[in-house]
């Protein structure tokens, strides 16, 4: 049996679908945090060179993945909006935007809360970490420019040109500590070669990223939907659903 999954890119269809599957990814980012915080703070043996205070990674290392992953996936879906005028996919790549930001933060936070202990600074300007930084203002650019433009269409399309030319930030990211000579450690984690680090250690680390991946999920969907109100307030689909809300 073939689904024809073209019918979802409307927002009529598709409000109801993701409100059926927002419950699951909240429930599977819940239980996975608590398995992953587990490993990670009670499982996980302490690092022989820094101590208990690399557990901060745990955190740390999730939100700067997901702080790239996201805006590429945003840049991904602004593109889409840009080139097709899809309005599902400008919805989405809006609806991305905070949570993106929202781990870009954490992940310059604990960054400089690892940094301290490990490197005896809070903050280096470094190829890694000032890129990192300014991930996040790329992310709090193209809020503010959506935001600042009252008209839909421009505003999509102004953000899918700063989203698609940011989007080159997100390799200076993850190649810096090779192009450039950085305080910020290699990577422990690659697809080419083993991972540097215990297996308990890896395993808590990539459910912890899982964790982030279920909640991004959950929150951009919900966001997405409060869009698609938002924007399809004058159709007759959106008049009955807020007409059922209390």
């Amino acid at each position: 049996m073939s689904i024809n999954w073209f019918k979802y890119s409307s927002p009529a269809t598709f409000y109801p679908l993701a409100g059926k599957i927002i419950p699951l990814f909240y429930a599977l980012a819940a239980i996975l945090t608590i398995i992953g915080l587990y490993i990670s703070f009670f499982v996980a043996p302490t690092d022989a060179t820094q101590g208990e205070s690399y557990r901060i990674i745990f955190i740390h290392v999730p939100a700067a993945w997901m702080s790239m992953f996201i805006y590429l996936v945003m840049a991904m879906w602004a593109g889409l909006g840009l080139v097709m005028n899809t309005r599902l996919s400008s919805i989405m790549a809006q609806a991305l935007a905070p949570t993106g930001a929202m781990f870009t933060f954490v992940a310059l936070i604990t960054g400089a809360f690892w940094g301290k202990p490990t490197w005896g600074t809070w903050w280096e300007w470094d190829a890694r970490m000032t890129s990192e930084l300014i991930l996040l203002f790329l992310y709090i650019g193209y809020m503010s420019l959506t935001a600042a433009i009252d008209d839909v269409r421009r505003a999509d399309k102004a953000g899918a040109i700063l989203a698609l030319v940011g989007a080159v930030n997100v390799p200076i990211i993850y190649f810096s500590v090779k192009w450039w000579n950085t305080l910020h450690q290699g990577a422990s984690v690659s697809l080419t070669r083993a991972p540097s680090m215990a297996k308990t250690m890896l395993l808590g680390m990539l459910i912890m990223a899982l964790a982030a991946w279920m909640y991004s999920i959950a929150v951009a969907l919900s966001r997405a939907r409060l869009l698609m109100l938002e924007r399809e307030k004058s159709t007759a689909w959106a008049q009955e659903v807020l007409e059922q809300k209390p």
